[in-house]
């Protein structure tokens, strides 16, 4: 049997994502049959890893969830939240499973919301190298212009650095209101919302309509469902190595 980074086994379990695996690790929060470890170090799947004196569960015996939700407006994305407020896992019932939120939609926004408890699978997810797209309706006023098009298309500075080009088509067009359709190949906090903001639009609805080729379809607010095989492996293959 062949030995595997520490933070991979840690993700692949389900305990977290591999990055804040990564950050137990250097605090010294991770064990390896008793004896602490250090990023770069590798272990076998049957070994005893502990984070904090607690075993996490060894790979082979669970099975991996995959889960797409529409994620209804009021509702923030955490596992828990100190300010009480109703929060997605809420929404998760008879799983037998922990599972976690790919990413986040933030608690005014609704839409397709991924979960897992595959740390490696949520990571290639999220990371931009990557390239998997997100596509939105946003619903902003008062109009838009030729210019804001052209800014948001092409890229803009947000919290100090431009983003990406976006594709922005013009869904419908109506007196004080106009729906757009953004698909980006980023992940930065609140985007689409600050994207927005910085070319003088008024976000009054965002709604996440598909992740890559994976789209939310007929889903109601607060339903979710397991991924079929095919799109699971659609996801896949939309992964740039």
């Amino acid at each position: 049997m062949e030995k595997v980074r520490i933070q991979k086994l840690i993700s692949e379990s389900g305990a977290c994502s591999r990055r804040k695996a990564e950050e137990f690790i250097s605090q010294g929060r991770v064990k390896v049959g008793g004896r602490a470890c250090k990023l770069g170090d590798k272990a076998l799947p049957t070994d005893l890893i502990t984070i904090d004196g607690e075993p996490i569960k060894q790979v082979k015996k669970r099975r991996l969830y995959y889960i797409m939700m529409h994620k209804p407006r009021g509702y923030v994305t955490t596992m828990s939240d100190e300010l009480d407020r109703k929060n997605v896992c809420e929404l998760l019932k008879d799983l037998p499973d922990r599972v976690y939120p790919i990413g986040r939609l933030d608690r005014n926004s609704e839409g397709l919301l991924l979960f897992t408890n595959d740390g490696a699978f949520a990571n290639d997810i999220m990371h931009p190298s990557k390239h998997i797209s997100k596509t939105y309706r946003v619903t902003v006023r008062p109009d838009i212009n030729d210019d804001q098009l052209v800014s948001l298309s092409s890229g803009i500075e947000i919290d100090g650095r431009m983003t990406a080009p976006a594709n922005v088509i013009v869904l419908d067009k109506q007196p004080g209101r106009v729906v757009l359709q953004i698909t980006i190949h980023e992940g930065r906090n609140r985007q689409i919302r600050k994207m927005c903001e910085a070319v003088g639009l008024e976000v009054a609805r965002l709604k996440r309509t598909a992740v890559g080729p994976l789209k939310l379809g007929m889903l109601q607010p607060g339903e979710y469902r397991e991924l079929k095989q095919d799109e699971l492996r659609a996801l896949r293959n939309a992964m740039q190595k």
